[in-house]
């Protein structure tokens, strides 16, 4: 019979990243929870829209990689925040492309500001070699490389 390795959760990796992931958020999804409300889903479809334009439901849950009924749960949300709007596209009533509003405009720019800086933090904390290792590793588990 083969030997087992020993588990330790505090070693095995998706336990680690889901860990490191909160730590590392902590700071700044306190800043988009105290002072606008939103979830961290909210807080994805914002970026989302805020970086690539009017998108439906499906892109963004195919980009953000978030399941749709998260993905619909924090776009109504948003609308009664009234950060988004959506539009019923006439070819196909099912589908409604969302996009920011004014208001919904001025927090991602004020948000995505503060992710900016809270980025140039972890990367100081870490060290700019170890951060971006980090992070060129972390692309390649997301895109499915490793």
């Amino acid at each position: 019979m083969a030997e087992h390795a020993e588990f330790f959760l505090a070693e095995f990796l998706p336990y680690l990243l889901n860990q490191a992931a909160q730590a590392a958020s902590r700071e700044f999804s306190a800043v988009y929870r105290d002072r606008y409300g939103m979830l961290n889903a909210e807080w994805r479809v914002l970026a989302h829209l805020g970086e690539f334009g009017p998108l439906t439901a499906t892109e963004i849950g195919t980009r953000a990689r978030v399941h749709k009924t998260k993905i619909s749960r924090a776009i109504a949300a948003l609308e009664m925040k009234r950060f988004v709007s959506r539009e019923t596209r006439l070819a196909d009533r099912r589908s409604a492309k969302v996009s920011l509003t004014r208001q919904g405009h001025v927090v991602y720019a004020n948000l995505s500001r503060l992710a900016v800086t809270h980025n140039h933090k972890l990367a100081q904390s870490l060290g700019q070699k170890d951060f971006d290792m980090l992070r060129s590793s972390l692309r390649r588990l997301f895109e499915g490389e490793i």
